[in-house]
């Protein structure tokens, strides 16, 4: 939803501006407006509005910057960060194309009572303790292409064309214990935890208006529809258990399987959500 009123908000601003379009040269004759040959690099501007408005109003409700998704209506919570760029081959016409390549990891490190506990300690002497590590990983690749149609020679220029969006991804969890098992730590637990390889597709038509706020440099704002399909594969998690042996008290060995499970999955959707509104700032130069 806050997408969407800060899309609104910019073409407000676009059509707001749409009375000034009798000057399109700066005072020092440059020109404002984008033209055949130039190239364009667009970044998309709505998940630093976001963070924006999480600093004047204390919240981190309106969507972080997140890179584990593949277009922002899929996946959970933030908003994803793609670079895009363009070539205008005449005044009226662009290929445009979208590129997002992220990787990112996260560690969490917990201190746990050591066990067994070697000549157990006294009062108010503290048990000793060892380290339980989780590592967490991500890999997510987006590549788009698209037509780009361009009407108008004023400051407000609309646009409209199609676009193709393929993403690729995948994530591994991973666990070291800081207590070994043995006869005194029995069980099982995961050491590893492998999701799913996703595979997400997305075509769709978009169309919007860029505005000219200073020479080569344009605020713009787009709405898309079309249709998405994803899938997911199911995940492996290989987990570890202490075999006690069968001949010689209190020994054993620790055994490994690797097992798939959780869910697999498929989603297809004709909507404006298969990437929603979005508001970009584009720099041209030739």
């Amino acid at each position: 939803m806050k997408k969407h009123l800060l899309f609104s908000a910019a073409m407000v601003a676009a059509m707001t501006a749409s009375a000034q379009t009798g000057e399109i040269t700066s005072n020092r004759g440059e020109n404002w407006l984008s033209q055949s040959g130039d190239w364009g690099l667009t970044f998309e501007a709505t998940p630093l509005l976001e963070y924006a408005g999480n600093l004047f109003n204390g919240s981190t409700g309106n969507g972080g910057v997140a890179l584990n998704n593949f277009f922002s209506s899929t996946g959970s919570g933030g908003q994803e960060v793609v670079i895009g760029g363009k070539k205008l081959i005449d005044a009226n016409t662009a290929y445009r194309g979208r590129l997002r390549i992220g990787f990112g990891s996260d560690k969490t490190t917990e201190l746990v009572d050591q066990v067994p506990v070697p000549n157990p300690p006294t009062f108010p002497t503290p048990y000793p303790t060892v380290e339980n590590v989780m590592k967490e990983g991500y890999m997510a690749i987006q590549l788009g292409a698209g037509l780009e149609k361009r009407i108008g020679s004023t400051r407000v220029v609309g646009i409209y064309g199609g676009e193709l969006n393929i993403g690729f991804g995948s994530g591994k969890t991973t666990y070291e214990y800081g207590n070994p098992l043995s006869n005194d730590l029995q069980g099982s637990r995961d050491t590893e935890v492998k999701r799913g390889g996703v595979f997400a597709v997305g075509l769709g038509a978009f169309a919007g208006v860029e505005w000219f706020a200073a020479p080569k440099l344009s605020l713009s704002g787009e709405y898309t529809w079309g249709l998405a399909m994803s899938s997911e594969g199911y995940s492996e998690t290989t987990t570890e258990y202490w075999i006690p042996s069968t001949t010689t008290p209190n020994t054993g060995a620790v055994q490994s399987v690797t097992e798939e499970g959780g869910t697999k999955s498929n989603h297809f959707s004709i909507d404006t959500g298969v990437s929603g509104a979005r508001i970009g700032l584009n720099f041209y130069f030739q």
